[in-house]
């Protein structure tokens, strides 16, 4: 006889999937469909990460979000440009091909990004121009719709 319990844990975790994760799951059985492997691996990492979180959501009792698949994304889009610069440093043009096709393949999941003249109107906007105001604001408001690092430098730059 199995013990099923585990499984349907894992069933359950996917039960309350968002709308961006199930968009992931099909397109990641498409790229299983077309022998894709670079696509397909890249979605398993997203999938899997996206469980983690999930499970470590409930037994915080919160629910995870869009939002919080979004910054899986954007992660996992980090790590991927910094294993590509590695193996262009290696010379290795397959493997950076690869990385470039999984990045491509992540990207047309995010959200269309603040411009850097747009971060700077709303930054404009705000009675209160610290540093710690600015971030706040930003990932109140914009998480996922900006990156972080780039309000950092337009802040220091203005104040």
């Amino acid at each position: 006889m199995i013990n099923r319990g585990f499984d349907d844990k894992i069933m359950n975790a996917f039960r309350g999937d968002t709308m961006l994760i199930d968009e992931i799951k099909k397109a990641k059985m498409t790229a299983m469909k077309e022998k894709d492997n670079a696509a397909r691996a890249i979605y398993d990492i997203v999938v899997n990460k996206y469980l983690l979180l999930s499970i470590s959501r409930r037994e915080e009792g919160k629910e995870i979000a869009d939002t919080d698949l979004i910054q899986i994304i954007v992660k996992t889009l980090k790590e991927l440009a910094d294993e590509k610069d590695g193996y262009v440093k290696a010379g290795r043009s397959d493997s950076v091909d690869a990385i470039a096709h999984q990045e491509d393949v992540l990207k047309k999941y995010l959200p269309a990004m603040l411009s850097e003249a747009e971060i700077r109107a709303e930054i404009q906007k705000l009675p209160d121009q610290s540093m710690p105001a600015i971030m706040k604001h930003f990932k109140t408001h914009f998480q996922g719709k900006v990156d972080m690092a780039l309000v950092s430098r337009i802040a220091k730059s203005i104040g």
